[in-house]
């Protein structure tokens, strides 16, 4: 039988900076958070069926370890226009194009075939709690995981969890907060929507990440201008994180991946994107939001441009209210337009008004009053 030292040397050799082994118990504790957030999550916990993730043996009856691989994804810099509209750990996620990460992945699971062990790596498991029972890093307040070797020991890592029908000696837990007592709860006082509760303790329907891309309604009023500039996630609470701060002051060399896809997620192209613009450009790289629900695309980018200020906006503002249907995107819309104001904005409103109702009436309304005053 192979050992876990082979094991080990197979992941290195394709990359893998970091490897630990955990057993296939279940999560009985991420099961009991997931039943205090049931309201909060709402309809995810359903439909990525979180619940089934907490036991290994729902992915592989015959699971006996996990094995955790630790990949960082900010080992390169992104554009920093695309830094201030989408969190970092989707600018160059393949698990859609399947052509980098997913490949190794692949090289690794044929590894364990190869020598006898049947492997799955199940996408609802808590692969952040996984990777703790592994030892391979600590938590933050802020919820996410940090790396005890990689991206200067930052949280800007990503664990994979692969369950196996082998057993290994499990590695020594590291299941812990590992934050410095003078951090003085920075991610706490940072988050806009005050999400974080406490430490370790979220509120996910108040999460911007959560509101990018899972919003079933028209984004809370009391939230727009709270969510900034953010479109697709976030990265608030790390960019403020003090155990990130050196991973953020490294020298790195770009990104061609992220560099080349820039320009098809510029705000006024994902105000005006059709469905074939979207399904080709957008979704194959940010995939939670399917074609269906483009109009949270296209709702996110509005409140974003909104907070901008940006006068230059309101004439793609003016034209893309006549292109859409939905009342959620018009209302963010003139929302947008209300929050930029001028002259323009303000005969647009105007000219809006009559013909609108519901929603898109009393948002229209409220727009006028923000650039009256």
């Amino acid at each position: 039988m192979i050992t876990k030292k082979e094991i080990i040397e197979q992941a290195t050799q394709l990359g893998f900076q970091d490897i630990g082994f955990t057993s296939a118990a279940p999560f009985d504790s991420q099961m009991e958070i997931l039943s205090d957030r049931r309201e909060a999550y709402g309809k995810p916990i359903s439909l990525l069926d979180l619940e089934g993730g907490t036991d290994p043996k729902c992915a592989l009856p015959d699971a006996k370890s996990i094995v955790v691989l630790v990949e960082e994804y900010f080992k390169e810099s992104f554009p920093p226009v695309m830094e201030a509209h989408f969190g970092r750990c989707y600018m160059d996620d393949d698990r859609v194009t399947k052509d980098g990460l997913s490949l190794r992945v692949k090289a690794f699971r044929s590894f364990l075939r190869d020598n006898g062990i049947d492997s799955k790596v199940p996408f609802n498991m808590p692969h952040r709690l996984s990777a703790a029972r592994a030892g391979v890093g600590t938590f933050g307040k802020n919820n996410f995981f940090y790396s005890r070797k990689l991206a200067a020991k930052s949280s800007w890592t990503l664990p994979i969890a692969i369950v196996i029908d082998q057993e290994f000696e499990p590695d020594g837990e590291s299941i812990e907060v590992g934050c410095p007592d003078w951090c003085k709860n920075a991610c706490i006082v940072a988050c806009p929507t005050r999400a974080i509760k406490a430490p370790n303790k979220l509120q996910p329907n108040q999460c911007i990440s959560f509101l990018t891309y899972y919003a079933r309604e028209i984004t809370p009023l009391e939230w727009r201008e709270p969510m900034g500039l953010w479109v697709f996630g976030c990265d608030h609470c790390q960019n403020v994180c003090p155990r990130n701060v050196a991973a953020k002051a490294r020298t790195l060399l770009p990104n061609p991946r992220v560099a080349a896809k820039a320009e098809y997620f510029e705000l006024t192209r994902l105000l005006h994107m059709d469905v074939d613009y979207f399904e080709t450009h957008i979704w194959p790289h940010m995939f939670y939001i399917q074609s269906k629900n483009i109009w949270l695309w296209k709702m996110n980018a509005a409140r974003a441009i909104g907070n901008t200020l940006d006068p230059k906006y309101v004439p793609h503002l003016i034209r893309a209210f006549g292109e859409n249907d939905d009342e959620r995107t018009k209302g963010m819309m003139v929302w947008s337009l209300g929050r930029i104001g001028g002259a323009d904005a303000q005969e647009a409103l105007n000219r809006f008004l009559p013909e609108a109702s519901g929603l898109v009436k009393e948002e229209i309304e409220r727009a006028i009053s923000m650039v009256a005053n």
